[in-house]
């Protein structure tokens, strides 16, 4: 077996390669060195894979890059690839969010960017036209920038009807179209805003990351700034899932398994009026559900078992798709971990990198 993973920091793209099942990795040195990296995807939906990152320079500006060699070689459109239409008045400050369409459409790929908007490409991630419905939507005005910016970060198109995609935007909540993007509605009953006045608002909710169900598509996941929530329901009401989890329930990363329904996994940090972002108790933790967040139990074999200080961002915590699924997160103090087994037991992959913003993983060989 082997799978790739791509590891995006505050200083380049790291790709890290593994052939004996998970137990040891090669990786390489950065590239895009001087870069953000925020987003990626591993596209494996035709013959020849596709990596895709979007990367941000200080100096050239935003922009998505594409290797059809697993990371070898890299290409860029002579044209951004991503660019907001002249009369919007927007520019792109980023790209957060890469998110391959069904192997039913294998030529579409949508991204999240920063100011908030979603993009579609039709050819694979090589140019992208801004969606319209999104970015006309008359609540785009009140939606507030969180502590990172104001940017689509989730985009999860649904698994059996094209028309129908989720995002999710920090901080405007999530929305949902049913009509491939022509229109949109909010779909945050349930989700609390604390910071806001009556806490349960129609939008405006500081939602860290959303994931679906693998064997229900109704059923979806939600790390919030102020809790964890589950909708059976495809987002007309969220119920909190949080209860058995440690002192905090504040955190930015939830992912779903690829195959187990109910099974989810987060990364709890404490957060108070300081700004602590740290694990609770100081203890480097994963928090694994079986049941769809009714309980949790901490995955801690093979994690350092000092006092731990690092956090683990929205997009730093993946799986992959072998079987048994590889389970993966990075931290701001450069280190990512791989468990081959489901959160089982976990390895180090790299550490000493720069911080780690975005992990994904696919099987590629």
């Amino acid at each position: 077996m082997d799978v790739l993973l791509g590891i995006g920091t505050r200083k380049g793209l790291f790709l890290a390669r593994s052939t004996d099942g998970r137990s040891s990795w090669e990786v390489c040195p950065p590239r895009f060195a001087v870069a953000d990296v925020k987003a990626l995807a591993i596209d494996t939906r035709r013959t020849t894979p596709r990596v895709l990152a979007g990367v941000l320079d200080s100096h050239f500006g935003p922009t998505m890059v594409t290797s059809d060699d697993l990371g070898r070689t890299w290409s860029e459109p002579d044209d951004a690839p991503l660019a907001f239409p002249s009369d919007t008045g927007a520019a792109l400050q980023g790209v957060w969010q890469i998110a391959p369409a069904t192997a039913a459409e294998p030529e579409v790929v949508y991204a999240g960017a920063e100011p908030s908007a979603l993009f579609r490409s039709s050819d694979a991630g090589r140019t992208f036209e801004l969606i319209r419905g999104l970015w006309d939507h008359p609540h785009r005005s009140e939606w507030m920038p969180g502590g990172g910016g104001l940017a689509l970060h989730t985009i999860i198109p649904h698994p059996a009807n094209a028309e129908r995609i989720t995002v999710a935007i920090s901080t405007g909540g999530v929305y949902q179209t049913a009509d491939g993007g022509r229109s949109w509605k909010p779909t945050n009953k349930g989700v609390t805003a604390d910071f806001m006045p009556g806490e349960l608002p129609e939008w405006g909710q500081c939602v860290h990351k959303v994931a679906m169900d693998a064997g229900t598509p109704s059923t979806m996941y939600l790390q919030n700034h102020g809790g964890v929530f589950r909708t059976t329901d495809d987002g007309m009401s969220w119920q909190s899932i949080d209860g058995g989890l440690p002192a905090s329930n504040f955190g930015f990363p939830i992912v779903a398994h690829p195959r187990r329904p109910g099974v989810i996994y987060t990364f709890p940090l404490v957060a108070d009026m300081e700004r602590f972002r740290f694990p609770p108790n100081a203890e480097c933790a994963v928090y694994r559900s079986s049941d769809g967040g009714e309980t949790w139990s901490a995955q801690t074999s093979g994690l350092p078992r000092e006092p731990f200080w690092a956090a683990v961002m929205r997009d730093a915590m993946c799986a992959d798709d072998a079987d048994p699924a590889g389970i993966y997160f990075g931290t701001r103090n450069g280190e990512v971990y791989c468990s081959p087994d489901e959160g089982e037991h976990w390895r180090l992959v790299a550490d000493k990198l720069p911080d780690v913003l975005c992990v994904r993983a696919r099987v590629v060989g």
